[in-house]
């Protein structure tokens, strides 16, 4: 990610609004990008400080704000691997040039009588003795300053709209570092979000409005006053949200050089675009298998929803991975229990007995019989290879939806 430092926004009626490149504004950065591209791809063995003057030259002539052109080199940084020297080795090295060189001080350009030591003759000299020339001798004395580190190589952005992508959701992310809240209003995939906010350390509350939910996430002013990491958790979530769909999202930041506070909001038709994978929409052959053989029409007055409800109590959720409505009104939960480890039926196990008061049928394979012990007083059915439709709906009609 980028650091606050390199940030570039702009203020509009309370609103904050990253710097965003666009095709219609931006059309040159598209070269631009390929070119910086080059410089990282062409720059094995080449030092930081060499490969960020080559793209200052890139532009030369052109308007682009400095920082801008930081950010690109940090985010090229991001995707690069450099070896950092010997820090113990470059150290000793240094202080044994230093103390060789100050046998001959004061060094001048031009020697003469009064001042005889001529800086390139005791330079020479000096890295004879240490068994290298003079150039070798001035790349290895600072090797271990992150400027010197040398590229050994570039892993990223094989498309130039790639990184110029990545440059505005990093603007982005680091409008986040000063949210003092953040809350998604979602229709569709509550799962993921959740899921990458979890991975993100985010606390959460969540809350339903008709067919949306609402998720609350406290930011560093309301919970760690002292501190930016919650920020960076929220820019940290920021690329997996911009993967997902049907949602909307605000973000309140406190500016230290505004009175109050500013708003910053984005959905999932915003145009930012992230390089994050989407979450499989199915967690198992057995689940998409079966959601195909119900189809889209009623069974027995039962209609099949794929994770449209969420339970939870605390920091605490459980999304169900299907739902059954009645078409009189009755609502049954349907979780399916196949992959397992000890750990993950323990977990399963603690989270069924919160909900216990909620209806639940739970599809367990039958591998499974004997080693999870699950007391929830719902509906329990066994399947082999593949959950049977017929036995579903007998279970529903004797559950309490």
């Amino acid at each position: 990610m980028l650091t606050r430092e390199l940030a570039i926004a702009t203020f509009d009626r309370g609103r904050l609004i990253p710097d965003r490149l666009t095709r219609k504004s931006h059309a040159l950065y598209v070269d631009l990008a390929q070119s910086m591209l080059h410089v990282y791809q062409n720059g094995v063995g080449k030092n930081r400080r060499t490969l960020h003057n080559t793209v200052r030259q890139l532009f030369s002539g052109s308007d682009c704000p400095p920082r801008r052109i930081l950010a690109f080199c940090k985010l090229l940084d991001d995707a690069s691997e450099y070896a950092d020297g010997d820090r113990i080795k470059t150290a000793k090295l240094r202080q044994s040039v230093f103390r060789a060189a100050a046998k001959y001080h004061p060094l001048v350009t031009i020697s003469d009588s009064l001042f005889e030591h001529d800086e390139s003759e005791m330079k020479r000299r000096i890295a004879e003795e240490h068994g290298m020339d003079w150039p070798q001798l001035k790349h290895r004395l600072f090797a271990d300053l992150m400027e010197y580190h040398e590229l050994k190589s570039f892993n990223g952005f094989e498309r130039s709209e790639s990184l110029l992508a990545r440059y505005n959701v990093a603007q982005a992310q680091v409008a986040l570092f000063d949210a003092v809240e953040l809350t998604v209003v979602a229709t569709q995939d509550f799962k993921s979000i959740l899921r990458y906010a979890k991975l993100a350390r985010l606390m959460h509350r969540i809350t339903k409005r008709s067919n949306r939910y609402v998720f609350e996430f406290d930011g560093p002013a309301s919970l760690l006053q002292n501190t930016h990491r919650y920020g960076s958790a929220m820019a940290k979530f920021l690329p997996g949200l911009l993967s997902c769909q049907g949602w909307s999202m605000v973000a309140t930041i406190r500016a230290s050089r505004f009175q109050g506070s500013l708003r910053l909001e984005l959905n999932d038709e915003c145009g930012l675009t992230s390089e994050t994978i989407r979450a499989d929409d199915f967690d198992s052959k057995v689940e998409e298998s079966f959601c195909a053989k119900w189809g889209e029409q009623a069974r027995n007055g039962w209609r099949l929803e794929r994770e449209t409800e969420i339970l939870h109590r605390g920091q605490t959720a459980f999304f169900p991975d299907f739902v059954f409505v009645h078409e009189d009104g009755r609502r049954v939960l349907m979780e399916v229990i196949g992959f397992w480890t000890p750990e993950y039926l323990n977990h399963k196990s603690k989270v069924l007995k919160l909900f216990h008061d909620q209806p639940i049928l739970l599809a367990v394979a039958e591998s499974l019989k004997g080693k999870m012990q699950v007391d929830v007083g719902q509906p329990l059915l066994y399947y082999k290879t593949a959950i049977q439709i017929d036995s579903v709906l007998k279970a529903l009609e004797g559950t309490n939806g």
